[in-house]
């Protein structure tokens, strides 16, 4: 791992040397998790995944302070910020963060690691997140003070000289960007090193934004074949800057074809202000790109998690140039409402210099449009709007021809106000929603169905208060539903359940005894969460997903009664006869949780409605094994295929739910020369003879090295699971008979400890052939 991300990462050789030797310090301390975490916390960080490094990277850092090891806490600090800043874009919810770890950066004892400059870097990429105007002196005089202080021969540079270009850029000082990269560039070529991508880009926006997108186009080129700091993101990023200078240069048929498509971008933050203007300029120039009201949701998405993550620049960027695409497509009412979008967005900003003129400038752009016309007359756009194709009518307009009737006429308000909330504006809706329903009239004389939608709304709209507010003007049962409503939205469990039992008590239907089970089931009392839903079985109620939510509490609880009731009822074949279901169905792929943050696949065997027994051994440090029952979801996770040919190969994937019953199994790991093809399939034989489990983790590219010449050999590792019955001493014979007459021996040094024989002999192994 460490020697892949080597390759992978321009990084100095020091680090990578001293990220192995403390992976090795870290083994011999028995600390293997950590070991084995910590070189995978860069790639989790420019890879994308947040849920892991989210886990691991605090872990390593907590670790790392009683180890007392302040290099191995910067290190994971600063890619767990990374993640947060880079990719994410994570903006004033991170500032504190990286504030911090800039200051930890200059500590004597990490100030000499070479990676501390990197902390400085951190701070300046979060505040150009948050603001990156309003930072743009702040981050010239870190960065460079940060610069004095390090060469073109350190691995800080490179990164260090792109932040400061940008920064450069937000000042206002585009020409001087342009002379600082290119003086740059020299240094690291007197060097003899050479620039980052993210370097050569900063050029190259420096131009662009100095008014020479010719010249931004020429040193784009020029950077191609430069080492990206980032490998993962370096093609979409590339391709999204060509883009942009083309259209800049009226090359928009180019710029077309250059620009990364939504699917590419979207689960990109960083990308999302840089895609939004260079789409509005393709838009603006004639380009094959649709203007559509889909467009206009998910930039109105993007806006909210900038909102959330505290980046003011791009909401406000953002909200700008999602109006005037709306205006382009006479969505007006969508394109003032984004000019009241970024005029709140001022009030986080540092420098708004401008800004308020170009918030006039998209009103008066809104004023000055022509509205669709309607396609009917007013008081028949209810009608019309119902007839309406699904598929193809365009929401955004009908909000705008909608909105004269809605909040007099009950009908029009229902589909105006939910519209705007699909279309990303909850709280419009339920401002609208509110006066008609709870400001003009009683709500307590409301239907069931307003009232749904406005409590739908109003939780959306995160307009909490308004929903008690509801709740204490209602009846007793729809209070209590519209209470059990609002704390299931916010998680909280006890509450949803106490509010849904009184709903249910009072009359309440089929939501409320949902609501009530589903919270008592995250409660983990599925036994009562299966009882709360019963009675809809027993009266027909119950639909299809009701009666496989009662399978698979039942089954976590073993009241095998009720599951073969209930899968009976839908038809299922299952032997009858009372205790546990224990078939033999089919192969599944068992989705489950690692103890990294990570999920893990298992191969199992589907043993009944909702259970399957785990049939691949696994490391040590996990909560389950091979022999393991586990409850599952048995909803697939993924569609099953329609070609008849593919789906005889697909083994379907479920989500694990819990633990059933633990098989008592045990791994051990053996690593290794990988045998012949005969001494492999005796190896395998031997094991299935006696039930073992047994599973290869390497793969093709596992190479051992031979002791003699120093050839690297095909290396193969894996784990054996034996049964509780069985004791470590017997896998330990057995592996040492059927290994015997092997040209290279294999190791199993953890089990050789455990029962005390030859561990010198498996350790030597292990030393000789670099395991």
């Amino acid at each position: 791992m460490v020697g892949d991300l080597a390759d992978w990462l321009p990084m100095d050789v020091d680090i990578w040397a001293w990220v192995g030797g403390t992976q090795r310090e870290l083994h011999e301390a028995g600390n293997t998790g950590l070991a084995m975490a910590l070189g995978d916390v860069p790639a989790q960080a420019l890879e994308g995944r947040f849920a892991q490094l989210d886990v691991v990277a605090p872990a390593i850092t907590q670790h790392a302070e009683s180890l007392e090891k302040p290099w191995l806490e910067l290190f994971a600090r600063y890619w767990h910020l990374l993640g947060r800043v880079g990719d994410r874009a994570m903006g004033a919810v991170a500032l504190d963060d990286a504030a911090a770890l800039a200051e930890f950066a200059e500590r004597g004892d990490v100030s000499e690691c070479p990676a501390a400059p990197g902390g400085v870097e951190i701070l300046a990429v979060t505040q150009a997140n948050t603001d990156g105007p309003g930072y743009a002196a702040t981050r010239l005089s870190s960065l460079g003070a940060a610069l004095d202080g390090v060469g073109p021969d350190s691995l800080a540079f490179s990164g260090l000289a792109t932040q400061y270009v940008l920064a450069l850029v937000d000042a206002g000082q585009a020409a001087e960007g342009v002379a600082y990269a290119e003086a740059a560039v020299e240094r690291l070529r007197g060097a003899g090193r050479e620039a980052s991508w993210e370097l050569g880009a900063a050029s190259a926006r420096a131009l662009l934004a100095a008014g020479r997108p010719g010249d931004a186009l020429t040193a784009l080129d020029a950077s191609t074949g430069f080492k990206p700091d980032d490998p993962v993101a370096k093609g979409r990023r590339e391709a999204l800057l060509r883009s942009l200078v083309l259209v800049t240069l009226d090359r928009t048929q180019e710029a077309v074809e250059a620009l990364p498509d939504l699917d590419v971008v979207g689960d990109h933050p960083r990308e999302w202000v840089e895609w939004a203007h260079t789409v509005r300029m393709l838009v603006a120039g004639g380009g094959s790109i649709a203007n559509s009201w889909q467009l206009g949701r998910i930039l109105r998405q993007w806006m909210t998690y900038f909102e959330t993550m505290g980046g003011h620049r791009a909401r406000f960027e953002l909200a700008l140039t999602a109006g005037h695409l709306a205006v382009a497509r006479q969505g007006l009412w969508q394109a003032r409402l984004l000019a009241d979008e970024a005029e709140a967005a001022l009030a986080g900003l540092r420098a708004t210099e401008g800004l308020a003129d170009r918030v006039a400038e998209l009103r008066a752009a809104a004023d000055a449009a022509k509205e669709a016309p309607a396609p009917g007359p007013r008081d028949e756009l209810v009608a019309y709007f119902d007839a309406a194709d699904g598929s193809s009518a365009d929401p955004e307009r009908w909000v705008g021809w909608l909105w004269p009737l809605s909040g007099t006429d009950l009908e029009a308000t229902r589909r105006h106000t939910t519209t705007l909330g699909f279309l990303g504006y909850p709280g419009v809706g339920a401002d609208i929603y509110w006066k008609a329903l709870a400001e003009d009239a009683d709500p307590a004389a409301a239907g069931e169905e307003d009232l749904a939608y406005l409590t739908g709304l109003l939780i959306e709209a995160r307009q909490d208060e308004r929903v008690e507010s509801l709740a204490a003007r209602l009846p007793q049962t729809a209070s209590h539903l519209a209470l059990a409503r609002l704390h299931r939205a916010r998680e909280r469990w006890e509450q949803t359940a106490a509010e849904a039992e009184l709903a249910v008590a009072n009359g309440g239907g089929l939501e409320a005894r949902r609501l009530w089970s589903g919270a008592v089931q995250q409660l983990g009392e599925n036994g009562k969460a299966a009882e709360i839903l019963k009675p809809l079985l027993e009266t027909g109620e119950a639909e299809e997903e009701d009666v496989w939510r009662v399978i698979v509490m039942s089954t976590a609880v073993e009241d095998w009664a009720t599951v073969r009731a209930a899968a009976t009822g839908l038809g299922m074949p299952i032997e009858q006869g009372e205790g546990p279901i224990e078939e033999e169905w089919h192969l599944v792929r068992v989705i489950l949780p690692a103890p990294d943050g990570s999920q893990r696949e298992v191969l199992a065997v589907r043993t009944g409605p909702a259970t399957a027994r785990l049939a691949i051994p696994q490391p040590r440090g996990m909560e389950y094994n091979a022999g393991d029952v586990v409850v599952i979801d048995p909803r697939p996770l993924e569609p099953i295929p329609e070609g008849e040919e593919e789906r005889e190969s697909f083994v379907i994937p479920f989500a694990g739910v819990t633990m059933l019953r633990p098989g008592g199994y045990t791994s051990w790991f053996f690593d290794g020369a990988a045998p012949s093809e005969d001494e492999w399939t005796e190896f395998n034989e031997v094991l299935a003879e006696r039930g073992w489990p047994m599973w290869v983790y390497s793969d093709e590219n596992y190479r051992v090295t031979h002791p003699a010449s120093g050839e690297q050999l095909p290396g193969v590792f894996g784990w054996i699971a034996i049964p509780p019955a069985v004791r470590p001493a017997d896998l330990d014979a057995v592996l040492d008979d059927v290994t015997e007459q092997w040209s290279h021996p294999l190791a199993w040094l953890d089990l050789a400890r455990e029962v005390g024989i030859e561990a010198e002999r498996h350790e030597r192994i292990s030393k000789e052939y670099g395991l």
